[in-house]
């Protein structure tokens, strides 16, 4: 295995992680919503230390109390796909499939319009450099993967003469 082929399988764990913990938290809220949120929340609450006891109530009531069930499965139908598309990146990192790489470019860069729309609503230090980072990846990405296409292609048609 090369360096390449463990930084992507790396990156691949990683997207992997991230598709799990969504999915995770999907199901385990889904449960919550489906199976009866008020004893699922009394559970919770027992098993946490008092000082959070006390607060966790308020806070899980106002959260319930203000979303309705359309916007919930909503909620969770954005969470399925997007731990949908982790999987599916990492099952493409992992193997090493350009399309893979084209489509980690893709994933990173869907959350841009959100970031700029953030940063228009209002600007702070903290939207300022997410929404520089995030560019900043982009673009690398798309000119290594640019720089890849350029090489392969040097490569078929030097192989061809």
């Amino acid at each position: 295995m090369n360096t390449t082929t463990g930084g992507l399988r790396a990156i691949a764990l990683f997207e992997a992680a991230k598709g799990f913990l969504v999915a995770t938290i999907l199901l385990s809220l889904l449960a919550l919503f489906h199976g009866g949120a008020r004893v699922t929340a009394g559970q919770l609450v027992a098993q946490l230390p008092a000082g959070f006891s006390t607060h966790f109530p308020k806070i899980f009531s106002m959260v319930a109390s203000g979303i309705t069930a359309g916007q919930f499965h909503l909620m969770a139908l954005v969470a399925a796909l997007y731990s949908a598309m982790r999987f599916i990146e990492a099952y493409g990192l992992w193997l090493a499939r350009t399309w893979a790489e084209w489509f980690a470019l893709v994933s990173c860069s869907v959350y841009l319009p959100i970031e700029v729309y953030e940063l228009v609503k209002g600007v702070t230090w903290i939207k300022t450099g997410v929404v520089s980072l995030n560019l900043a990846i982009v673009l690398y990405m798309a000119v290594v993967l640019r720089s890849k296409k350029s090489s392969r292609r040097l490569l078929k048609e030097g192989g061809a003469a």
